[in-house]
């Protein structure tokens, strides 16, 4: 599973799971909550004096997977709004929201996934994602932004030319 900021590409957080239980979509949706929380309760604060049809609040778009709107339901339900089952072919509709940034995002993965066959464990899987998320955000720049979705972001860690040596460099010297 996969969030993905609209505007600026930075995926938000990343899990593998074996199945797509209750338990494992509440897990993660309250690890991305302890992710953004802070940044989506400021946008709360802000706006909850406005009339609730008014107010324009972080929004989380997802297709038609019921989990997804339990989960959204226990962790952010009272700081965020929620878009549930977006269609892909959402302008189609009329819709203002699709999940196409995220579609697009698991695409790359799983294209990435069939070249490397399988995982010998769950565990490598997991870190595979956890690196690949990585190098998304801060090393490889976004052919749509023209720089990488950390920096897009607001996150500058000062990388040179070869950003992948520098952030390992830095993470390194930062232990």
């Amino acid at each position: 599973m996969n969030a993905v900021d609209k505007k600026t590409k930075y995926n938000l957080n990343t899990k593998f799971i074996e199945r797509r239980t209750n338990e494992n979509f509440n897990e993660y949706f309250k690890e991305l909550k302890n992710t953004i929380e802070e940044q989506v309760q400021d946008i709360y604060e802000k706006e909850k004096q406005n009339p609730s049809g008014d107010r324009n609040l972080v929004t989380f778009v997802t297709d038609k997977l019921q989990q997804y709107e339990n989960a959204f339901e226990k962790q952010l339900s009272h700081i965020a709004d929620l878009d549930f089952g977006v269609p892909i072919a959402s302008r189609k509709y009329g819709l203002e929201h699709n999940n196409n940034p995220i579609e697009r995002h698991n695409g790359d993965i799983k294209q990435r996934y069939k070249v490397m066959r399988n995982f010998k464990s769950y565990e490598s899987a997991a870190a595979f994602l956890s690196l690949r998320r990585t190098i998304y955000n801060h090393v490889r720049p976004h052919q749509g932004l023209d720089h990488t979705p950390g920096e897009e972001a607001g996150i500058d860690l000062d990388l040179a030319r070869n950003r992948l040596l520098n952030l390992i460099e830095t993470c390194a010297t930062k232990k």
